[in-house]
């Protein structure tokens, strides 16, 4: 199994470092984050160390993310939650403060205090155009 000596969900998947473990697969676990944001925040992390979501090898990924659905189903049975975000964050620039992949489930409410204040902008119409064809010559199509 990859793993980083230096990186604490690393540690944490070996049990070096405590945690409140929720759910543990031969590709996954799942934990209270120590900082929650609301109350029933959590973290799925890859047992393998892989820095981001690219990092994955093709073909993994699917057997990381196959209980995912059941764990966000039992926090929200859990918390009495109606909703839920889960967030993703791909390198610092994009929010990751720990180069290992995880997944923040985030329980919600209505009007609960929480906001993502993203800048809402738009595409000309030629831009969005020449955007969509630089992506699907980028997946090959």
């Amino acid at each position: 199994m990859l793993s980083n000596s230096d990186c604490i969900f690393c540690k944490i998947v070996a049990g070096t470092i405590p945690s409140t473990k929720l759910f543990e697969d031969d590709s996954a676990i799942a934990i209270l984050d120590i900082n929650p944001i609301t109350f029933g925040h959590s973290l799925y992390i890859a047992k393998e160390h892989y820095a981001t979501l690219l990092d994955v090898p093709e073909g993994k990924l699917g057997g990381i993310v196959k209980n995912l659905q059941k764990v966000v189903s039992a926090l929200l049975k859990a918390t009495g939650c109606e909703g839920f975000n889960i967030i993703q964050n791909n390198t610092r620039c994009a929010g990751q403060l720990v180069p290992h992949l995880h997944f923040h489930i985030v329980p919600r409410r209505p009007n609960d205090p929480i906001r993502f204040n993203w800048q809402i902008g738009t595409y000309q119409k030629e831009e969005s155009q020449k955007l969509a064809e630089d992506i699907k010559k980028a997946l090959g199509k």
